[in-house]
């Protein structure tokens, strides 16, 4: 008893040298980041949306990766995972808390693999938060979000089709991957904020 004690807490130990995380993933429109953040209010985690933290480096002024994470992100297409993850790190690491949902990533297969070697050992996975939703639903909601006025190049129609193929055809591989896995919870995103968020607190209660 004593030696598995002493093991549980050793475990305990290297855990807590680890950031803790959960994966966010849904269709564009989905809710992530509404309910992010009253995830955060809630229960103190640090949101980190992969999307913002490209847009923050886009928009710096001399930043090297600026042109390219623009076109990719006009493109509906995925900025490479060394920067994604780099961005996520040093949010990690300039952060005084422990406990984070990153949003919108790992969104395919090299961005798990990038994850994986860059971050895999740092960081303790509870689960994968999964935000269901048809893409006529998640659509809609983009297009009330861009016209009033979101100030997000990507929530018009060309680059929603764009976002929803690379959705389907390079996201849901990896959701499946997951559950695979059995780290996937999976929440019915159609309803209001309130009663997703109802599904959402027993998970991080």
């Amino acid at each position: 008893m004593l030696v598995k004690r002493l093991l549980r807490g050793l475990q305990s130990a290297i855990m807590s040298d680890k950031y803790n995380v959960a994966f966010v993933l849904g269709g564009p429109g989905a809710g992530k980041g509404t309910q992010c953040e009253k995830i955060v209010k809630e229960f103190g985690y640090v949101h980190l949306s992969a999307g913002d933290l490209l847009r923050e480096e886009r928009a710096k002024p001399g930043s090297e990766f600026g042109d390219m994470i623009e076109e990719h992100i006009k493109n509906g297409t995925i900025v490479p995972v060394e920067i994604t993850c780099s961005l996520l790190e040093r949010a990690m690491k300039n952060s005084e808390k422990n406990d984070f949902l990153i949003d919108g990533f790992p969104r395919n297969q090299n961005n798990l693999e990038g994850w994986n070697k860059q971050m895999g050992e740092k960081v303790n996975l509870k689960f994968v938060l999964f935000f269901n939703c048809p893409l006529e639903v998640c659509t809609q909601r983009c297009l009330d979000r861009g016209a009033a006025g979101s100030g997000r190049s990507d929530d018009n129609m060309e680059s929603l089709k764009k976002r929803f193929d690379t959705y389907m055809n390079a996201t849901m591989p990896i959701i499946e991957h997951y559950e695979a896995l059995n780290l996937v919870q999976t929440i019915d995103a159609t309803r209001s904020p309130e009663e997703v968020f109802e599904d959402v607190k027993p998970l991080f209660s």
